[in-house]
């Protein structure tokens, strides 16, 4: 087996240029390449014009000669009835339409694309169908011009809203800290402003309290839990010289510290940039639709432009016979079909995976996942439940099932995590409690209490030391084998001598070895990742039969992990803490577990709700199958104009075959139907298989 081990690094990253106290909103300025166009826009803003344009839709599509000749029936007449359509397309073309003309002007600075496309179309057909109002021959095109504005705004709906999310992943962060610190000022308590402090001040941080900012722990011993930053499942010991992290939860001690760090120098400042980087780091990805669009924009006005010409130059049918095959040209390369293309299969797919326990959050992903050959996971709360449980149990000079009273007696007036795994055990052995007397519990060691008339103490085995009671061989060879396992071990004595050791460990999700499994049978490599060091990494890495694995990885260090594994070859990443965050954005597919933070989740392409790690190779497998379907829908979005945009100018003419606006428009409808059915094949996917 092959083992990899990423060593921690001694040195932290350079300060980032983040002030910590402005407004976290501000952090997400970057835009996704592909989104530039929506500088200014909201998804209120899309569904409001989607939603009155509709309204506005109705009776043209109900005076449409087109739809009277499909539906077979004749439409009410009166007086100027001939004005109305005319009169609510200017107000579609012009509210509905506008947000596209006007990103057509921006992209005429930069780079023409899918604005400029839907303006040219909405705009041409627009023109041409008022001049054929004002009686030039020919057919208007009202009816493709108000359906083109709705579809439009309906996908750049769909698509705003799964965008939107992007820049509360650095809100949460910011959330994180205290507001408020308790200063230590000549010898008195003062509540001050955490962005008042600064370097050298001493604060004071209660039992229960989360810690305010980086500092150094100069008075006072306690257990920190600092699993939301380092991924570290056990809680820390902390003493007098230690550093403890701002938004670490201090236990049952209280600590005084010196500040070492503030604003944008403090450990979680460095996460928020890592997170800000990696969100910007995206602007590489385009999407198919944008990239398609831009050469159709390019075919369409340079086909229409030749065509217009070459059929007045000819002088066959004169002025309104040019104007009629170029606006033909521009009206069957009209992006309704590409429009749908990929919102209509973003929609199936979050359907699908809602049914399956998975949240769609980026429809990129389905893009990025389709060359996923890695899969790299957190560890503690994603393959493991992030909860001790009682592995193992030696005695000496005691039964077990005493042992385990007793122990369970004391930690039952205690808070510590590691005590409570040990009474969920006796629990669920239906072991029946004694009361405790005389309860103490001692910061950084353990607890003590009188149970059955006798002393015992639980806590940590160098409290043994310290007490310098008896070590009985066996039980010392139990401690060795249950820490080169990785485990936590507590240990239970009395006033002579330790009577027994228990081992704990975070439990392995009892879905994680399927996933694995399955996993490498779709030919996907698991890579395991996390903060707890080597021996309880390759315990759990040998239990799920996961080859290759990182142990120590601190929060900074594992985004850059992640990218180094990126150049080796596509990879998604799975995680649930907020020190997965920067991870989850640098990977190809961010997967988050959905009883991780907030900031996990928002920093995700993907969350799996149920929290189940079986659910990934769920959604690795639907978003290949999501892009397939994108892939293929854009092929019938744009394949059809291979044929359809010579005939439509007129380059058949010569052998009678001559496509009308009309015929044109049919054709357009057509490849949106086709669309339409492909992105509804999406829901016959069986994830299980």
């Amino acid at each position: 087996m092959r083992h990899e081990r990423h060593q921690e690094q001694q040195n932290r990253p350079h300060p980032s240029h983040i002030d910590h106290q402005h407004d976290p909103a501000q952090h997400s300025s970057h835009e996704h390449a592909g989104h530039d166009k929506h500088a200014g826009h909201s998804p209120a803003m899309f569904q409001r014009r989607f939603l009155i344009c509709c309204l506005l839709t109705v009776p043209v599509l109900y005076l449409s000669p087109m739809f009277q000749m499909w539906f077979n029936y004749q439409a009410i007449q009166f007086a100027g009835v001939a004005w109305v359509t005319p009169i609510l397309a200017t107000v579609i073309y012009w509210y509905g339409g506008w947000v596209f003309l006007h990103g057509a002007w921006a992209e005429l600075h930069s780079k023409i694309g899918m604005m400029t496309l839907v303006a040219l179309a909405i705009t041409v057909s627009y023109v041409y169908s008022v001049a054929v109002s004002f009686g030039l021959p020919g057919d208007s095109f009202y009816m493709e011009l108000v359906t083109l504005v709705d579809i439009m705004l309906l996908g750049h709906w769909i698509e705003m809203t799964s965008v939107q999310g992007a820049s509360r992943a650095l809100e949460h962060l910011a959330k994180l800290v205290p507001a408020v610190a308790h200063q230590q000022v000549n010898g008195r308590i003062e509540d001050v402003q955490v962005s008042a402090l600064a370097e050298g001040d001493r604060i004071l941080i209660r039992p229960g309290e989360q810690v305010p900012i980086d500092g150094e722990v100069i008075e006072g011993a306690s257990s920190v839990n600092e699993a939301f930053l380092t991924g570290e499942s056990r809680p820390v010991v902390k003493r007098t010289s230690d550093e403890v992290v701002a938004g670490a939860v201090n236990g049952e001690g209280a600590l005084t510290i010196k500040v070492i760090r503030t604003g944008d120098k403090t450990t979680l400042s460095q996460i928020m940039r890592l997170v800000e980087e990696a969100q910007a780091s995206k602007s590489q990805y385009q999407t198919l639709a944008d990239r398609l669009a831009y050469w159709l924009t390019l075919i369409a006005i340079g086909v229409s432009t030749l065509t217009f010409i070459v059929w007045l130059s000819i002088g066959k049918g004169g002025l309104t016979f040019a104007i009629n095959r170029a606006v033909t040209v521009l009206v069957i390369t009209c992006p309704h079909a590409l429009g749908l293309a990929i919102p209509l299969v973003t929609i199936n797919a979050t359907a699908m995976a809602a049914k399956n326990g998975i949240l769609v959050r980026n429809r990129e992903a389905f893009e990025r996942a389709r060359g996923v050959k890695t899969i790299a996971f957190d560890k503690t709360g994603t393959l493991t439940e992030g909860k001790f449980g009682v592995k193992e149990i030696y005695t000496d000079g005691i039964d077990e099932a005493q042992a385990l009273v007793i122990a369970a007696s004391l930690e039952s007036l205690s808070e510590h995590p590691l005590g409570q795994s040990i009474v969920i055990e006796a629990n669920h052995r239906q072991s029946q409690l004694v009361k405790a007397s005389d309860f103490k519990a001692v910061p950084g060691q353990g607890v003590e209490g009188v149970v059955n008339g006798r002393r015992y103490r639980v806590g940590r085995p160098e409290w043994v030391q310290e007490l310098k009671l008896q070590f009985p061989p066996a039980l010392r060879t139990g401690l060795q084998a249950s820490e080169s396992r990785g485990e936590s071990a507590i240990v239970l004595m009395d006033d002579k001598q330790v009577l027994a050791i228990f081992g704990l460990a975070d439990r392995v999700r009892p879905s994680a070895r399927a996933a694995v499994a399955k996993l490498q049978q779709m030919g996907v490599q698991v890579v395991m990742i996390t903060g707890d060091a080597e021996a309880v990494a390759k315990t759990v890495a040998e239990d799920l039969k996961i080859d290759r694995y990182y142990a120590r990885v601190l929060p900074q260090d594992k985004a850059a992990l992640i990218h180094r594994l990126k150049a080796e070859q596509p990879i998604a990443f799975v995680g649930d803490g907020i020190n997965d965050a920067p991870a989850l954005t640098e990977a190809d597919l961010g997967l988050a577990i959905g009883a991780g933070t907030n900031v996990a989740i928002e920093s995700a392409d993907l969350v799996l709700v149920k929290s189940d790690p079986l659910d990934a190779t769920y959604a690795l497998k639907l978003a290949k199958a999501t892009y397939n379907k994108m892939t293929q829908n854009l092929f019938w979005a744009t394949g059809y104009n291979v044929i359809g945009i010579p005939l439509a100018a007129g380059v058949a003419a010569p052998l009678g075959i001559l496509l009308t606006p009309a015929i044109g428009a049919i054709l357009m409808s057509v490849s949106t139907v086709v669309v339409s059915i492909n992105a509804m094949l999406l829901r016959r996917i069986n994830l299980n298989d």
